[in-house]
């Protein structure tokens, strides 16, 4: 089929590549024309594993970008994956899909026959119904039902194996509420479902499958800060919390995964996924305590690591290393990386900062242009008094005789990763 993916980001990208990578013919739309020109060259816009390869070997042929929405005209479908940041409340921020749509709507006008728009970014449950489609229909004299179909298929990508995810996926969640809508849906992840081994196909609402997302996301990131909770309670009675939810993760109830104690979560999804959602159930009267609980033990886990710091000494005039800069391994994007509060928090004290990551140095120094910058970990501990680990990238755990140019050795583990070792003053965080 021919797919267009309005908009270029992390989940655009992967989507329109991998997409392209199944047989699609897909064309991205962006408004950034650096972007346009690096998928067009080859090259992808953002650091995500196994992205620049499918770019590279589509681009030209299968997959290529423009700035101009005239493109949507030649295809079958429209896949709306764009930003949706949070508003000051938690709220969502549906500047750019109004936009979009909108831009859309206008372009579908001068369409003739049958086409789909899928929602692919997240939003709030009746979006895609109340808010996208009426913005088509305005704007492009149509009608949803008619003359064309609005459908919700949310995403379910980890940065740092977003190619893995979609290619291989737990499920495939599609919303929509006409046999139409569900056909052409069935026609563009069939290539999918075959490659995949035939996932569970999840045929729902448009409603129902915007809630899939939020509630899928509520649920992990409430996994986690009950894993953490756990952990802080471990360790207040010096209990091993690893050998404690190693544990329980046997129980085919609980599961393993999501129960790595640590700094908490962050990222472009959970945070603004539980604000989000907390903040709708808010406008419907409702108190989420769960979710916000989940939210303020996930908050509290910086200021837990900086309060062992301090048990060390004042970080007023001491040199602190802060390894990890990224929210997770494999990733260059720091959105509510646990790394931006211990640093706030380090400058504010007076202490004299050094951050190093592998791929992520530059975006924060976008964020923390006055700290210091480290090439390597190694010459981040060079001098250091203590070192912070935030990520929980392999390298650190290689790190040994490079902690000898430390001068108090101090390191606080918030992931746990870093082998404990004599000559080392060092504690995890859980």
């Amino acid at each position: 089929m021919k797919l267009s993916i309005i908009g270029s980001g992390y989940v655009g990208t992967t989507v329109a590549a991998c997409f392209a990578e199944l047989g699609h013919d897909v064309v991205n739309v962006d408004i950034d024309e650096d972007i346009v020109r690096s998928i067009n060259a080859g090259n992808a816009p953002i650091h995500e594993p196994g992205l620049d390869e499918l770019v590279e070997t589509h681009a030209g042929d299968r997959l290529r970008a423009t700035t101009d929405y005239e493109a949507v005209l030649d295809t079958d479908a429209t896949f709306l994956a764009l930003p949706t940041p949070s508003n000051e409340d938690g709220s969502i921020d549906l500047g750019a899909m109004k936009a979009a749509a909108a831009s859309l709507g206008e372009t579908l006008a001068a369409k003739d026959d049958y086409h789909l728009v899928v929602t692919k970014s997240t939003v709030v449950p009746t979006t895609t119904a109340e808010v996208i489609g009426p913005r088509i229909e305005e704007a492009s004299g149509k009608t949803v039902g008619d003359d064309f179909d609005i459908a919700m298929n949310p995403e379910f990508l980890r940065e740092g194996t977003a190619v893995e995810d979609f290619l291989g996926p737990d499920k495939i969640v599609l919303g929509a509420s006409t046999e139409r809508a569900f056909d052409c849906l069935d026609e563009i992840f069939a290539p999918l479902v075959e490659r995949a081994g035939n996932p569970p196909v999840v045929k729902t609402g448009t409603s129902e499958a915007e809630m899939i997302k939020y509630a899928n996301n509520a649920f992990l990131a409430s996994k986690i800060s009950l894993a953490n909770d756990l952990a802080n309670i471990c360790k207040e009675f010096g209990v091993d919390s690893t050998e404690v939810l190693d544990a329980i993760g046997l129980d085919s109830r609980i599961g393993s995964s999501f129960l790595g104690a640590g700094l908490g979560w962050g990222g472009s999804c959970f945070p603004k996924d539980t604000a989000a959602i907390i903040a709708a159930a808010r406008s419907r009267g409702y108190e989420p305590r769960v979710l916000q609980a989940a939210v303020d033990v996930n908050d509290e886990q910086p200021t837990r690591m900086l309060d062992l710091l301090a048990d060390r000494f004042d970080p007023d005039g001491k040199r602190v290393a802060v390894l990890g800069l990224s929210f997770k391994p494999g990733t260059d994007d720091i959105r509510e990386s646990r790394a931006i509060p211990l640093i706030q928090n380090l400058v504010e004290a007076g202490a004299d900062v050094v951050g190093y990551d592998p791929v992520a140095t530059e975006n924060m120094r976008e964020h923390f242009p006055d700290i210091d910058y480290a090439s390597s970990a190694a010459d981040a501990l060079v001098d250091a008094d203590a070192a912070l680990v935030a990520t929980d990238w392999d390298e650190f755990a290689a790190l040994d005789s490079e902690f000898d140019e430390m001068r108090e050795r101090v390191v606080i583990d918030g992931r746990r990763i870093v082998t404990r070792r004599d000559g080392l003053d060092y504690e995890s965080l859980v």
